[in-house]
């Protein structure tokens, strides 16, 4: 299963960070009043469309019956650490009010690209009532905020999950994705073991959370950390071979390829190893992790031999016009060589990479102006992707982490619309 990436002769995912850093860099500067205005200025963007009539043949991409709940958690690692988690909440007592979050891109320190309204009710207390509710580790994308996500987060919130954000620290620049290769499973690793102290006796999440039943979804290189976090295995020996026919072929990948390959020897050193293994890295996955969703994840540097060692369900979506993540080295790989013993892949046929941000329903000026494909996506309506992303992400968390029969009959490939879609599973004929 593959698709075809679009000729570029400079990667997409190349171009955004070059423009990123240069808008920094006016930032930074104060270059002329006029060129800051235009870069902070937040204009009216796209209208958020949620075309209710798409709910009958996707039921899980219409809200769920818990209200969703919105707070801020410190964690403590080696240094204290604030993120983000989403939860049912109780609406007793609780004045309704709208939430709006930030598309937030850190550049040389947070900035939103973006803004959009959400449902949930700020520290709101927890929905009590049919706890305890699975855990949902969310991977925002590289140096992208957890909030730029938090449609989806609140979506699974109303559902019946807790979602908590794993913070990356991490900036808009190329040279720092290797050192995120290793460090962003680790990540997880720190959340989900924050969350199992929080569930015991006097803990926060006391009674809240099911510590036997636990997820890892992420974005782009949050889409990796999924693969990762559930057993995917690094295979850096197929890394040359790889690359170079990317490269032969100008195929996008290769802005991932030109971004480890000189730095592997730092990713062992980095990963506590004295040399690069000659096979199969050691194992980065996070105990407990029932099952992954990785959106228009990075696959490549699993190849098909450490994609045989992600032996958890998983889900992979993917759009198959994905000039930053293509197809066929992310979704496609994921789905054809995982071991899992259940597994969907999901093609949005021909959306971009930035499908699965947030709405933009206001924008900085310069979107509008340079464009960049953050808030834009050729023929997808962002409100009606978003159904469709949360049918399926929902479905099959349902299906994984609460055996729910009728979402994982929803999965079944008889049962899904391939209109627009591209869709193939196993094992999901329930």
């Amino acid at each position: 299963m593959t698709g075809t990436p679009k000729e570029v002769s400079l990667p997409r995912r190349l171009g955004r960070i070059l423009l990123a850093l240069l808008l920094a860099v006016v930032l930074l500067l104060g270059l002329l009043g006029w060129v800051g205005a235009l870069t902070l200025t937040m204009v009216p963007g796209e209208e958020a469309v949620t075309p209710t009539h798409l709910f009958e043949d996707a039921p899980f991409g219409a809200p769920g019956p818990h209200a969703a709940g919105v707070r801020t958690v410190e964690i403590d690692a080696a240094e204290p650490t604030e993120t983000t988690m989403w939860y049912p909440a109780s609406t007793e007592g609780i004045r309704a009010s709208s939430t709006t979050y930030a598309y937030v891109v850190d550049l040389l320190g947070p900035m939103a690209l973006a803004s959009f309204d959400g449902e949930a009710l700020r520290d709101a207390p927890f929905d009590r009532s049919d706890q305890p509710y699975p855990l949902v580790v969310l991977s925002p994308g590289f140096a992208i905020g957890a909030t730029s996500y938090a449609w989806l987060a609140e979506h699974l919130a109303s559902y019946g999950f807790v979602v908590v954000a794993a913070r990356h620290d991490e900036q808009l620049d190329p040279s720092g994705l290797w050192r995120a290769t290793i460090e962003r499973p680790q990540d997880v690793r720190t959340v989900v073991s924050w969350v199992g102290e929080q569930t015991g006796i006097g803990g926060e999440l006391e009674g809240v959370v099911d510590p036997g039943a636990s997820a890892v979804i992420g974005h782009s290189y949050g889409g990796y950390t999924a693969l990762a976090a559930g057993g995917g295995r690094l295979d850096t020996s197929r890394l040359e071979p790889t690359c170079a026919a990317a490269a032969a072929a100008d195929d996008p990948i290769t802005f991932l390829c030109d971004a480890l390959q000189p730095h592997l020897d730092d990713m062992a050193r980095l990963a506590g190893l004295d040399s690069i293994p000659a096979g199969l890295w050691p194992d980065q996955s996070v105990a407990g992790v029932d099952a992954v969703v990785s959106m228009a994840g990075d696959a490549l540097m699993f190849d098909r031999t450490g994609l045989t060692e992600l032996d958890v369900p998983v889900m992979a979506i993917g759009g198959t016009g994905d000039s930053d993540s293509p197809y066929e080295w992310g979704t496609g790989l994921a789905y054809e060589h995982a071991a899992a013993p259940r597994k969907a892949a999901v093609g949005l046929l021909d959306a971009e990479h930035f499908i699965f941000t947030g709405p933009c329903e206001q924008v900085r000026l310069f979107l509008k102006v340079f464009g960049g494909g953050f808030c834009s996506d050729g023929g997808w309506d962002r409100g009606r992707a978003h159904v469709l992303i949360g049918q399926f992400v929902t479905a099959f968390l349902l299906a994984e982490l609460q055996q729910d029969a009728t979402a994982a009959a929803a999965l079944a490939p008889e049962r899904v619309d391939q209109s627009d879609l591209r869709y193939e599973a196993e094992g999901h004929a329930r």
